[in-house]
């Protein structure tokens, strides 16, 4: 069993993630978590974010969330990205190292990363 004090370190660990994924930024990363999607490998793609989105010092900027299924399921894992007054980008096919080319590119630098998106998807 662990100490006090470690059950402690522990939940302040946890909450900057709870917070990422409740937050209240103008940007909402949202990623496709129905069954689909997590068996096509969507949990370390939300990890990623919420880890990338935290470590790049965007989390008063960026709210991570996660949904059911947003249908489109060959296209799995799937993250669309909604930021005010512009047009909701679709990402397919996504991976980790796919989320932090988005964090730097997208999210950080304002550039979607085309190659990415559902409209120039070409599996």
């Amino acid at each position: 069993m662990k100490s006090l004090a470690e059950l402690a370190a522990i939940r302040d660990k946890m909450k900057n993630k709870v917070v990422l994924r409740e937050g209240s930024g103008d940007t909402r990363v949202v990623v496709g978590m129905a069954t689909c999607g997590i068996a096509a490998g969507a949990r370390p793609v939300l990890n990623a974010f919420v880890e990338g989105i935290t470590a790049a010092d965007l989390a008063d900027k960026v709210t991570v969330t996660q949904t059911g299924c947003i249908g489109i399921c060959q296209f799995e894992p799937v993250v669309e990205i909604y930021e005010s007054d512009k047009e909701k980008v679709t990402y397919v096919k996504m991976t980790p190292d796919k989320a932090a080319e988005i964090i730097e590119k997208h999210l950080k630098g304002g550039q979607v990363v085309a190659e990415y998106t559902i409209n120039n998807y070409k599996g």
